[in-house]
């Protein structure tokens, strides 16, 4: 059985320098510690006995070859699958009293899944109080979508959709932000606007974030840490000693290197 902290369901600049040591005490991110966690299609077994402990407002990146087990696992943390055995359980920073809710989980996906019918102020308020339109509006303004609120979804390019779907998910204030290849079809210019912005919103927010992506560089570019899947295994972990902007530097680059070098030997 799955054993589940909280029922839920879920939908989905310049940087001010930060040390490469991550801190957790000052964030509204929540912590996840995985245990023991198993996943069958039928006979097939798509994550094996994996444990994962996850500090409240890290920013986690996984990484591995096409069928590795990452998107899985990123479901079953957002309860939109159910695991065949183990715990995922979710806690609160210690400074915050209330639990966790099932507001508190938001997914960010490849496709943005706008409301073709709501205009882009409407899709970035959907589900919240009419008292939370300020935060929504600023949101908008944040992401540079402020002067098209009254646009729709089709008359915005790829990325903009893309800052609209962050833009509704951070509206929210959660506290853990999936992101499950959201830039994967941008390009490139487009896929290093949404980068910054993203790590721009952690910073300010304090979420816990977790991305699955093929791109390494991207897991470096973001990540606090990164852990490598191999056959639904947690097979290595990196930390990313590195300070915040990060810039393509000797270090980056080799750091990015020994990940693809790890990604490339597994099967």
């Amino acid at each position: 059985m799955t054993d589940l902290s909280l029922g839920r369901h879920v939908h989905s600049t310049d940087l001010p320098h930060q040390s490469p040591t991550a801190q957790y005490n000052n964030t509204m991110g929540a912590e996840i510690l995985i245990e023991q966690l198993h996943k069958f299609y039928g006979s097939v077994q798509v994550l094996t006995d994996l444990n994962l402990h996850i500090q409240p407002g890290e920013f986690l990146a996984i990484v591995g070859r096409s069928g590795c087990g990452k998107s899985t696992l990123l479901r079953l943390i957002a309860d939109l699958e159910q695991a065949s055995y183990g715990s995922i359980q979710f806690k609160s920073a210690r400074h915050i009293r209330e639990g966790i809710t099932s507001d508190d989980i938001r997914v960010m996906f490849q496709d943005p899944r706008l409301l073709p019918w709501r205009n882009i102020q409407q899709n970035v308020q959907l589900g919240l109080a009419n008292a939370q339109h300020a935060e929504a509006a600023n949101l908008l303004e944040k992401v540079g979508l402020q002067a098209k609120a009254d646009l729709w979804p089709s008359q915005l390019s790829g990325g903009q959709r893309q800052r609209v779907a962050l833009a509704r998910a951070l509206s929210h204030r959660p506290r853990i932000l999936l992101l499950d290849e959201p830039l994967g079809a941008l390009d490139a210019l487009t896929r290093l606007e949404m980068q910054n912005l993203i790590e721009q919103l952690w910073l300010e927010q304090g979420f816990t974030a977790i991305l699955v992506t093929h791109d390494v560089s991207e897991a470096v570019q973001l990540a606090d840490r990164i852990i490598l899947l191999d056959q639904g295994r947690i097979a290595q972990q990196f930390q990313v000693p590195l300070a915040r902007p990060r810039q393509k530097s000797v270090q980056f680059a080799t750091l990015e290197q020994q990940v693809l070098s790890a990604v490339l030997a597994t099967e």
